[in-house]
């Protein structure tokens, strides 16, 4: 009986020190499906009902030309790191209230993670990583 609690003891302390998930770009690529009707990425990419979201990632939020923020997204003073992505990303509304994306956000980290790696291969220029 000592061996097996060992065993089950040791075997779920390898599942809790494991490493997290890795990040799977080609599947936020698919999710990016979900978001393509407001924004585009890449090359040529450009404003649609959503700002475009080439090198979101560090950029300052509201600061793409040319595209009617709403004050909400304006006095957010967010700064798109993956961090506050990753919460806009679970509650638009909840993260920035009074925003106007009427996406109602992603529930799994996972496909977060995975939408947020997807993004991170474009440059402001929309040049792919």
């Amino acid at each position: 009986m000592r061996t097996f609690v060992a065993i089950v003891s040791l075997s779920a302390l390898a599942i809790l020190i494991a490493p997290a998930r890795a990040q799977d770009a080609a599947a936020g690529e698919r999710l990016f499906v979900k978001c393509r009707a407001c924004h585009q990425v890449g090359e040529g990419a450009r404003n649609l009902v959503g700002p475009q979201l080439n090198g979101i990632v560090g950029r300052p939020a509201a600061s793409i030309d040319k595209y009617a923020y709403s004050p909400a997204m304006k006095g957010s003073g967010l700064t798109w790191d993956e961090e506050t992505l990753a919460a806009y990303l679970r509650d638009p509304r909840g993260k920035v209230p009074r925003n106007r994306m009427v996406f109602p956000g992603l529930k799994k980290d996972s496909e977060i993670a995975d939408l947020i790696a997807y993004l991170k291969r474009f440059d402001a220029d929309g040049a792919r990583r």
